[in-house]
């Protein structure tokens, strides 16, 4: 029950933009360059400045980042056998090699694993901002539709001047520098990065709105949801088994690597106009696939059970 109830108001958010977007008409793309030039910078500041940087992170990298190559690779493989174009792949990509270990895992482990499953989503969850605004934003540019992005340079320019890489570089710089920042100033820049957490999530239910089921291409959701829900947790697992750390650790990057698609794919393939029908649906309906999915891995990891 406890698990049903961490992920009501996540549902709840995306019902207040699919009416919104239904009523109001709003325009989603000026809506997500807001999020991912304007607010997201901010949250990428705040975690990167927040949380210490410890030399486990470097174990931690090697493992987030060889995660989601993994995972590109099999997406890959897949379309290059099924004959699919590099849109369709980046956009495949987007769909399924980034999960949601932030407002999604993180509670998640804490009712689980308690302080050390959540203090370890916590560094994961900063480790998977920085892959997203840099892996994710290169696929999102390079499977782009948009008139202004058609050779490998325009890629390489689009992720280059993307401010969420900075932001969190920046984070980075202040943290080792000993950089000190008022409580009000950090509480500004919290509040604005927070604002990006609830607005991405309005986006998702926002284009959800503008989906036709009947125009879905369930043939790449059906391989999209198979590689985020089922794939991902077994590379996890075959890559956690060579790793010399705790059990409990190893439990909760499976359970991480077992988590829906992450919503700021959504407002990347918006953005760049990279088939965001495929990338919204794959986020929704990997989380809807969760409430089934995730109890599984759970008892198969042998989480303990909250009371």
């Amino acid at each position: 029950m406890q698990f049903f109830i961490i992920l009501f108001p996540i549902f709840c958010i995306f019902i207040v933009g699919f009416i919104a977007q239904k009523a109001l008409k709003l325009d989603v793309a000026n809506l997500s360059t807001m999020s991912l030039y304007v607010l997201s910078p901010f949250l990428a500041f705040k975690i990167f400045y927040t949380h210490t940087l410890t030399t486990d992170y470097l174990f931690y990298i090697a493992y987030i980042f060889g995660l989601c190559f993994s995972l590109v690779m099999i997406v890959s493989i897949w379309s290059l056998i099924m004959k699919y174009s590099d849109k369709e792949r980046c956009a495949m990509i987007l769909s399924s090699c980034f999960m949601n270990n932030g407002n999604y895992g993180t509670p998640v482990l804490l009712v689980f694993f308690g302080a050390v499953g959540f203090d370890l989503g916590v560094i994961m969850m900063v480790l998977q901002q920085f892959v997203m605004s840099t892996v994710g934003i290169y696929y999102a540019a390079k499977g782009s539709a948009r008139e202004d992005i058609s050779s490998q340079k325009d890629v390489i320019n689009k992720v280059i001047r993307m401010p969420v890489a900075y932001g969190a570089l920046l984070g980075i710089i202040f943290q080792l520098c000993h950089i000190p920042l008022s409580k009000s100033i950090m509480t500004s820049i919290g509040m604005v990065g927070d604002a990006s957490i609830v607005v991405i999530m309005i986006i998702l239910g926002m284009q959800l709105a503008k989906i036709r089921i009947k125009q879905l291409d369930y043939p790449k959701l059906s391989f999209a949801l198979i590689n985020r829900m089922a794939i991902s947790p077994i590379v996890a697992l075959c890559m956690v088994y060579f790793m010399p750390i705790e059990p409990v650790y190893k439990q909760v990057l499976i359970v991480l690597a077992a988590m829906p698609s992450a919503a700021n794919t959504t407002l990347m393939s918006v953005q760049f106009d990279t088939k965001p029908e495929l990338v919204s649906s794959a986020t929704f309906f990997s989380t809807l696939l969760s409430l089934m999915t995730l109890p599984i891995v759970l008892w198969l990891v042998g989480a303990p059970v909250p009371f």
